[in-house]
């Protein structure tokens, strides 16, 4: 049997009918190169399992019984994926124009490339500012006090995000953002796949650090555009999102990180959380639609300091 080309890895939750449309332009969007689909199920209730089955035959489906994480469930798709690339793709994408037969092709030719990202569009076409650099205390500070807002187009405030940066040019990257990943495989079978220490976000952080500490280069390629559904989440996603991501960073820094170093970055990541409590508690006080608001952001940035305190990375329905 000849190797396919790509093996697409899909981790799947609750996302029916986004994901039918991520599959569909896989399929209508991808010429030249071989492809398998592998979709990893993190027990939806909401008939994704049904629908993959009945309308995308096949796609390889593999039913979780639990929400196993994002790591955990790649690397089951990574584990069953026979291709001579894994491509991570996030179900609430949509493939425009052989995305990946033009990521596929740069990446054969750039062999020092362990990942390839693309360019990414938010819904209405606009650029969506993925890449970013490693974790380290000059990048979270700025991240902290929000400087990188108030001058986005500085190189040295908006350097964490490459806020100046329009995402236009082929570049050398620190971390491209998991949405979509092209991996080549001989760069997994040196590294390991993800770390599962890291339930959701900055377990591509950790995969891009690792493949660079081996020599590995993680470039990003413009010429390849997918559109990226992820900016539509609920108002309490995003909280939730934002502050399991600072947890997951803490979890980063804990790893690769001296301690007095990795001390320091938690102290500065509870800094984040800290001042931002002030604020919303002043808005909870104020007459107002506003005020539920207000309180759920107070109540998610207490609990995730206290997880801080505890040294626990998973933030789950408010508990730590």
């Amino acid at each position: 049997m000849t190797r396919p080309d790509v093996s697409v890895v899909i981790v799947n939750w609750n996302t029916r009918d986004v994901l039918r449309n991520c599959l569909a332009s896989v399929y209508e969007q991808t010429k030249g190169v071989t492809l398998e689909l592998i979709v990893v199920d993190n027990a939806s209730t909401d008939g994704s399992q049904e629908m993959v089955t009945r309308e995308f035959p096949h796609v390889r489906l593999v039913p979780n019984k639990e929400n196993r994480g994002f790591a955990v469930a790649n690397n089951q798709g990574i584990e069953l994926a026979d291709g001579r690339y894994v491509l991570l793709l996030n179900s609430d994408t949509i493939v425009l124009d052989c995305a990946i037969q033009k990521t596929f092709m740069f990446a054969e030719q750039h062999p020092e490339a362990a990942v390839v990202g693309c360019r990414v569009l938010n819904a209405d076409q606009t650029v969506q500012p993925t890449c970013f650099m490693f974790p380290s205390l000059l990048n979270l500070f700025l991240s902290a006090t929000y400087l990188y807002k108030l001058f986005p187009r500085n190189r040295f405030f908006g350097r964490e995000r490459m806020t100046w940066w329009s995402r236009d040019d082929v570049r050398n990257v620190d971390v491209v953002t998991g949405c979509f990943m092209l991996v080549r495989r001989e760069a997994i079978q040196e590294v390991g796949a993800m770390d599962e220490r890291f339930f959701m976000y900055a377990e591509e952080t950790d995969w891009c650090y690792r493949f660079k500490q081996a020599g590995w280069k993680n470039l990003f390629y413009p010429e390849a555009q997918i559109i990226h559904l992820g900016g539509q989440s609920s108002a309490r996603a995003r909280l939730e999102m934002l502050v399991q991501l600072r947890l997951s960073v803490m979890t980063f820094c804990k790893k690769h990180y001296g301690v007095i170093c990795a001390g320091a970055c938690t102290f500065l990541i509870g800094l984040f959380l800290l001042v931002r409590i002030p604020y919303w508690a002043m808005l909870v006080v104020v007459p107002g639609r506003h005020r539920y608001r207000a309180t759920a952001h107070v109540k998610a940035y207490v609990q995730a300091v206290r997880c801080l305190l505890k040294g626990t990375s998973r933030f789950k329905k408010g508990v730590c």
